[in-house]
């Protein structure tokens, strides 16, 4: 019985990470606008606009990602990687099914109503809404249905009949999810992130909180009950944050109206032709969006036959896939809390200068954002890399000392992925911003070529086995970052990565050394492992940002755009 406890306990929180990664980006974003909506720039998200909100959204992000440690860290030695290899492949289907309502269709909506409102168009920014509003109903209303009927067929083709009642417990949050998406694209489009923001917050709230009380109420009764409740707390968030959402949108409708009185050049536009528009920007979005949850599926699905095939019983290569993805894969999530808000931020900006023809400003602000995405990615990737056992020993103490070893050699591989995960990141939002979606989704597709190809590859050769699957993901990573690139060149944009990266390039190497030799000598002055790795943790970093005002990497200009920066202007270099 305890045991079962402890595994729904650990696979609620294993949940809780990747919802913490939402909520940073969720609590940022309150703030943002909180100065977005008393500035007369409003409405013009800018480079200043949107390195302010990724500046935001990162601190923010830093507290929602360490509350998100605290839950999953105990909950990861309370069960094992064992127990969390039998978590993900299930996470890895839901994130599939909802790829379709938390991808493509927001940020088609935010794209297309930034679109008319940058033309004064108000009536026709709401026109979008409205019909995306009822097609995202009709999908939500389908997918739950279809699930709800199809469940126990679904999740015994893929393999995870234990999944049965999970499934089903996801199926209010099937048809809640895409109706709320409705409303986040609609506010993002007109540049007021609060009601996200504040449906986000609650969404999550209402995840942990009746996802823990339901895993640990139904522990008693079996396994697969216990996860099917945890898996809930995603369906009570989902029709929480709808009526939360729903509620900001009612009080905002005298001010929605208001504005489309004002407005110069209001006119409606034929409803096949905004369905047409929504469809051809979401559809490669979601298609592109779908790549990452294929890559999740085809690790669980390659690694489990692969590794069987060259002689490990279904224990060993469960535990092995638990120390990917829930141990390494779970920390080098953690860089994508800033990326991804980097990412979020340039969509706007560059929808806007792109339609205004404000050429000079698109290539400042897609270069800024490039330049921002290399300042978080840098550092994390080379910190993750130099620290990736003794880091997974801090998180992770019960696992043990050959675990430890295993799965940081997982992190050490995968680390080198994050730099390239970010720059993917800030890439796909340039080239959706310039309506260029199916280049990204291309590059992704491709990517996700070379991932099977190596991972079917080099996890067969015994030597190298779960290694094999690090390798391709970063190996994927880089490829599709060169692909997307290339492609954003090829239009008005010119980035030119030498130089948005040389100065950050050199303080992360200046880290890297402080790393060594900071680690080095508190392990021989503590005699402490973790101390050693907490100290060199906060010594590389603060050496890292001294070095970013040193080197030039942040400029006068950069800090301005920062709340408060302004005072750190004295450490600027000349």
């Amino acid at each position: 019985m305890e045991y079962i406890i402890n595994l729904e306990i650990r696979k609620f929180f294993f949940k809780i990470t990747i919802i913490c990664d939402k909520l940073n980006f969720s609590l940022n974003i309150i703030v943002i606008n909180i100065r977005f909506i008393n500035s007369k720039k409003g409405r013009n998200m800018s480079k200043e606009n949107f390195i302010k909100g990724a500046a935001i959204l990162s601190v923010a992000g830093l507290f929602v990602k360490i509350l998100g440690a605290v839950y999953r860290i105990p909950l990861t030695n309370l069960i094992g990687t064992e127990g969390i290899g039998h978590y993900q492949p299930a996470y890895n289907i839901y994130n599939l099914l909802l790829v379709v309502s938390l991808s493509g269709f927001p940020t088609a909506i935010a794209k297309m109503v930034s679109e008319r409102r940058a033309l004064n168009n108000y009536e026709g920014a709401y026109q979008v809404y409205q019909i995306a509003r009822w097609g995202l109903f009709l999908i939500g209303l389908v997918s739950s249905i279809f699930v709800f009927v199809f469940a126990r067929a679904l999740v015994t083709f893929l393999g995870f009949p234990g999944s049965y009642y999970s499934m089903l417990a996801l199926v209010p949050a099937l048809f809640a999810v895409p109706l709320l998406s409705a409303y986040r694209g609609f506010f993002q489009g007109m540049q007021n992130m609060t009601p996200i923001a504040l449906s986000q917050l609650i969404e999550q709230i209402f995840r942990v909180a009746v996802g823990l009380y339901l895993a640990y109420v139904l522990a008693g009764t079996g396994l697969e009950e216990a996860a099917a409740g945890a898996t809930f707390g995603a369906s009570a968030g989902g029709i929480a944050a709808l009526i939360l959402i729903y509620s900001l949108f009612f009080f905002n409708r005298k001010k929605i109206k208001e504005e489309i009185s004002l407005s110069r050049n209001n006119k409606s536009e034929p409803v096949q032709y905004v369905i047409k528009s929504l469809l051809y920007i979401a559809v490669p979005i979601t298609i592109g969006a779908s790549i990452a949850p294929l890559m999740g599926n085809m690790d669980s699905f390659i690694v489990s036959n692969r590794l069987a095939a060259i002689g490990y019983t279904v224990e060993e290569y469960t535990k092995m896939f638990g120390e990917l993805s829930g141990t390494a894969q779970t920390l080098i999530n953690f860089p994508q809390v800033f990326s991804t808000a980097v990412a979020m931020s340039l969509v706007p900006s560059i929808t806007e200068a792109f339609t205004k023809k404000q050429v000079k400003r698109l290539n400042v602000t897609a270069n800024a954002g490039v330049k921002m995405s290399l300042i978080i990615g840098l550092p994390c990737g080379i910190g993750l890399f130099m620290l990736a056992e003794p880091i997974i020993a801090l998180l992770y103490p019960s696992i043990g000392p050959a675990q430890h070893a295993s799965s940081g050699a997982l992190l050490e591989i995968l680390s080198i992925g994050v730099i390239f995960l970010t720059l993917v990141q800030a890439f796909t939002a340039i080239l959706q911003s310039v309506n260029k979606q199916f280049h990204p989704v291309k590059n992704l597709a491709l990517g996700l070529v070379v991932k099977v190809i190596l991972s079917y590859i080099l996890i067969g050769i015994p030597n190298i086995n779960i290694k094999g699957a690090a390798v391709s993901t970063t190996v994927a990573y880089l490829f599709v970052a060169l692909f997307n690139w290339r492609d954003i060149n090829k239009t008005k944009i010119k980035i030119n990565l030498i130089k948005v990266s040389s100065r950050a390039l050199l303080s992360a190497a200046v880290m890297a050394v402080a790393v060594w030799v900071s680690f080095s000598f508190i392990l021989k002055a503590a005699g402490s492992q973790n101390i050693a790795t907490l100290g060199s943790i906060a010594t590389a970093g603060t050496i890292y940002v001294i070095c970013l005002f040193i080197t030039g990497a942040i400029t006068k200009e950069d800090l301005e755009l920062i709340p408060k920066g302004e005072k750190l202007n004295k450490f600027v270099r000349k």
